[in-house]
């Protein structure tokens, strides 16, 4: 296992999730994430921390009551952190199309009935010029 599954294991395990779900998620042996857990004291039932500072920055946060909890002190520290941590993002929607200009294959997320790969290919197909230069192509 890599220092970095650790780390996910452990952030998950933090956030409340459950052995199976972790292991879903990650993609790792369910008894591989049970006895990690168990050997670095993270068994029993996983119960959400109550925060008291930014996950990003340290800054003390001033939780509202009757709100959720609030894991960021800003927008700005809730975009580093995740550009940070893509793995732990949970995205099961993406989708392999062809671009109907290019040809090539592309993935996008959420979105099935893209038809360009990029704003460069959808330019030339719709206009028949190029982004960088403006001639017709």
């Amino acid at each position: 296992m890599t220092k970095r599954e650790k780390e996910n294991i452990r952030f998950l395990r933090s956030e409340g999730f459950a052995y199976r779900a972790i292991a879903s998620r990650l993609g790792i042996s369910l008894n591989t994430v049970k006895s990690f857990c168990r050997r670095n004291e993270l068994g029993g039932i996983a119960e959400k921390k109550d925060r008291q500072t930014c996950r990003q920055c340290g800054k003390p946060l001033a939780q509202e009551p009757k709100r959720p909890a609030r894991k960021f002190c800003s927008e700005a520290c809730r975009r580093i952190w995740w550009k940070e941590h893509p793995d732990l993002v949970y995205r099961k929607s993406f989708y392999t199309l062809t671009c109907a200009h290019c040809g090539e294959e592309f993935q996008s997320y959420g979105n099935q009935k893209r038809k360009y790969c990029s704003h460069p290919c959808y330019i030339a197909a719709r206009f028949g010029k190029t982004e960088n230069d403006g001639e017709t192509v």
